[in-house]
């Protein structure tokens, strides 16, 4: 029970044309908000998903004493198509072979505009696939976007980046379950267990694992139970077709990758009217520091403020890590308060 308004709801998007090819049939997009709407519709913070997050998942840093205050911002949890709740590949038929990022932020303006009449938004924040997505906010909607929070993010995934995901997509496609197109004709339990294991691998840091983190912050009794019960289990709740069709959204992230910019990296960042206060993990092993800091050349309004942690991309989303949590709580309050 929370001692601010929380509503949430779906809501129906009709017939979705996706921007590489297929339609999203029936398309819908659940959602969850915080706070209130002040009479000016300027106190909005949208805040996407994550890579298989819900917006159950990831509210746990809204709170008066949080990192994003209900009590004077009206926050706006969009879920990504392919979380589960939203539209996705695992319960729409004829589900396109790509739905980008940009395909999810159209469809989170759309929500934006005609269920809460808002088209300004004080800021876009997001960790990870959400950071990735709130990049695509400020570049797709310059003038109306005052800040963008880029939590262990990037404008474009980078190669390295998509190595990774490489080895995601075909651990899924050797799963003889696998029956083409991203779609699976039974839960393909050996491949999410592999799945799992490759992501622990990236997921935190080499420091992480040298350090023991895992037995002695966490608790885990040894490495392959931690392996186990962090990492098996949390994939292995999920669905394949979900993930496969979420991780080729990743992928295929780049803010200048449609008709406003051509594939323009540069001029798409140069196009940003937003503050930009990129946060990146020191050991983050997806979206590395140095994308940020290539990135920063172009941006405007840009700030680079590494977040120091061995935590790797995990100390993006700091639950239970009172230093990270503090760095990003005090970073992400000061801009707001600006």
């Amino acid at each position: 029970m929370t001692s601010w308004p929380v509503q949430e709801g779906v809501f129906e998007l009709g017939d979705w044309n996706a921007e590489r090819g297929g339609v999203i049939r029936d398309a819908r997009l659940a959602w969850q908000t915080h706070g209130t709407l002040n009479a000016a519709r300027d106190n909005v913070i949208v805040y996407p998903c994550s890579y298989t997050a819900t917006h159950d998942g990831q509210n746990w840093l809204i709170g008066p004493d949080g990192i994003l205050d209900p009590e004077q911002w009206f926050i706006v949890i969009p879920d990504m198509f392919s979380n589960g709740l939203s539209s996705g590949a695992a319960n729409t038929p004829d589900y396109p072979a790509v739905v980008t990022v940009r395909d999810n932020v159209l469809a989170q303006e759309r929500l934006l505009r005609e269920v809460f009449g808002v088209t300004h938004l004080a800021a876009a924040y997001g960790f990870s696939m959400g950071a990735m997505q709130a990049y695509h906010w400020a570049a797709l909607f310059p003038s109306r976007v005052e800040r963008a929070f880029v939590v262990c993010g990037s404008a474009r995934t980078a190669p390295h980046n998509k190595v990774f995901l490489s080895g995601l997509l075909r651990t899924l496609e050797a799963a003889p379950e696998y029956v083409g197109g991203g779609q699976f004709s039974a839960v393909p339990h050996a491949s999410l267990r592999a799945f799992g294991h490759i992501y622990a691998g990236w997921g935190l840091s080499q420091d992480f694992y040298r350090q023991d983190l895992f037995r002695t912050v966490l608790g885990a009794p040894d490495l392959e139970t931690y392996l186990q019960t962090d990492w098996e289990a949390s994939f292995g709740a999920r669905d394949a077709a979900n993930l496969y069709a979420q991780a080729l959204t990743w992928s295929h992230g780049d803010i200048s990758a449609n008709d406003l910019y051509g594939g323009d990296l540069a001029a798409a960042l140069g196009a940003i009217q937003a503050r930009v206060l990129l946060l990146p993990s020191e050991t983050d092993l997806y979206f590395r520091v140095a994308d940020n800091a290539a990135e920063l050349e172009w941006l405007k309004r840009g700030e680079l403020r590494p977040i120091a942690s061995v935590w790797g991309h995990r100390a993006g989303s700091p639950a239970g890590l009172t230093e990270e949590l503090a760095f990003l709580k005090a970073a992400v309050r000061g801009a707001l308060a600006e």
